[in-house]
């Protein structure tokens, strides 16, 4: 099966064929440095950081280019609002954002870009589109995009060009022909950050610097484009108007959209208060389990955060890191086979569901039945075909970024936690333990329930063995593993 992706100009799957054979050149609209990151930067970043991987995976050479706006209105705004500079802010926010990104085991692209690095390329291009009629110069120092030059405009969103504004703020702004013209380049308006240009003292638009930067870096076409779906109207349909009107050439030949974050059914807002910053979840969860659930869903669609989610995931993580810890242990001696069968059979599973338009949500499913398989072959005494399965998913499920921790340190990092969350301590813990067996010693079988319920009450689960009694977390909710 060859790689199907869906390809949002032609509102259908297609084969993926690259311009040139082995390398894909790809480039994903990253994110403005306004404020601190949020669950929905943070998705984004995950599924584009996954495509990429994965197309290195099956062989390809990739390019690929991730941005930073740092330097809009947004921006100029938040600086003004804190008394500082707004390109130390910018700087700021783009570093923390960077650290954030990286706990989240994100990598970095192959070239990380700035719009304020590109400004002399962005004056360039514009200076084309006037001389080709595709912009022009206002007296107050503004260019604009002419539309109406473009005769392909909508063709990204299906959107004709009368109804093309509907959901778009509309400015007055001097010299502007037309309603549906777009800003190039915007003058200085006082106290903001400028550079100088033919029209005078200014900054550039928005949707010229990513055309901008995918060009400098990646050439006229290039292969993916990507971002979220919020972007498709008018950011990327304004791009490929300006880039093609440039060029006479396509700008690229897969268009690929990520779904949006709601928070419990509603969108995220800054009037509903209902934004999840990333630094807050990093804090609360380990980054596999932020990983885990975003991946689960279909990168297409609308992803819905409920209440609960991410404890449900913890608790499918602490299960398969508690399988992990158990194989190492049984398998203590014994060397994993890289050229297994289980190998062969889990990157198959794996190329089957990530090829039909880089289905993680199926990928990430086809794990717990290895798990389930995995539990089986322990009941068997299966020690060297399990020790070959572990080590034969964390090799494929690296693609994902998944499986790649210690499992000692994770089962640790989320016992602490709801240890602390549920108020007791293992000291205490034990010593209930003890005083159980003394209970049980005596048939004293009511006092010895009643220590399991308390214990139970507080979270913590018993379980009895031939010789001991083991005792673990209660993650809520209870979790069913399908």
């Amino acid at each position: 099966m060859s790689l199907k992706v869906y390809n949002v100009l032609h509102r259908k799957k297609e084969d993926f064929i690259p311009l040139e054979n082995g390398k894909v050149k790809m480039y994903a609209c990253g994110i403005t440095a306004s404020g601190d990151a949020h669950i929905g930067h943070a998705y984004q970043a995950i599924i584009f950081d996954v495509i990429k991987r994965y197309l290195e995976y099956i062989g390809y050479d990739v390019t690929y280019v991730r941005n930073y706006t740092d330097v809009d209105d947004k921006i100029i705004l938040k600086a003004r609002e804190l008394g500082v500079n707004p390109t130390e802010y910018a700087n700021k926010m783009m570093k923390k954002i960077d650290h954030e990104l990286s706990q989240l085991l994100v990598e970095k692209p192959t070239i990380q870009s700035k719009a304020t690095e590109c400004i002399p390329d962005m004056i360039d291009f514009i200076k084309k589109l006037i001389e080709t009629g595709h912009a022009y110069s206002t007296e107050n120092g503004d260019v604009f995009f002419k539309v109406s030059s473009f005769s392909e405009y909508g063709k990204l969103s299906n959107r004709i060009i009368d109804d093309s504004l509907s959901g778009v703020r509309k400015n007055v702004e001097p010299g502007k022909l037309d309603d549906k013209d777009f800003a190039l380049w915007k003058n200085a308006k006082n106290d903001e950050i400028f550079w100088d240009s033919p029209w005078g003292l200014g900054r550039p638009g928005w949707h010229i610097e990513c055309s901008t930067m995918s060009m400098k870096y990646l050439g006229e076409t290039i292969d993916i484009h990507g971002g979220g779906k919020d972007l498709i109207f008018p950011h990327h349909e304004n791009e490929i108007a300006q880039s093609e009107s440039l060029t006479g050439k396509q700008f690229s030949r897969y268009w690929l959209h990520n779904g949006l974050i709601k928070v419990n059914g509603q969108k995220m807002s800054k009037s509903l208060n209902n934004g999840i910053l990333l630094e807050d979840l990093l804090k609360k969860y380990n980054f596999e389990i932020i990983r885990m659930s975003l991946l689960e869903n279909n990168y297409r669609s609308d992803m819905n955060v409920v209440d609960g989610m991410f404890e449900q995931q913890e608790a499918k993580i602490y299960m398969i890191y508690k399988l992990f810890y158990l194989i190492d242990l049984l398998g203590n001696g014994y060397k994993p086979n890289d050229n297994s069968e289980y190998l062969n059979n889990i990157d198959k599973k794996f190329r089957i569901a990530m090829d039909n338009d880089f289905n993680t949500s199926v990928a990430i499913g086809n794990i717990f039945e290895y798990v389930n398989l995995m539990n089986k072959m322990i009941n068997k005494n299966e020690i060297q075909e399990v020790v070959d399965m572990k080590n034969a998913l964390i090799k494929v499920y690296s693609t994902l970024g998944l499986l790649q921790q210690n499992p000692s340190k994770v089962i640790k990092e989320i016992k602490d936690k709801y240890l602390a969350l549920y108020d007791i301590a293992e000291t205490e813990i034990n010593e209930m333990i003890l005083n159980r067996k003394h209970y049980k010693d005596e048939k004293n079988w009511l006092e010895a329930d009643k220590i399991r319920n308390k214990l139970l009450e507080r979270g913590i689960i018993l379980k009895d063995g031939n010789k001991s009694t083991e005792w673990d977390i209660d993650i809520p909710p209870k979790v069913r593993i399908r």
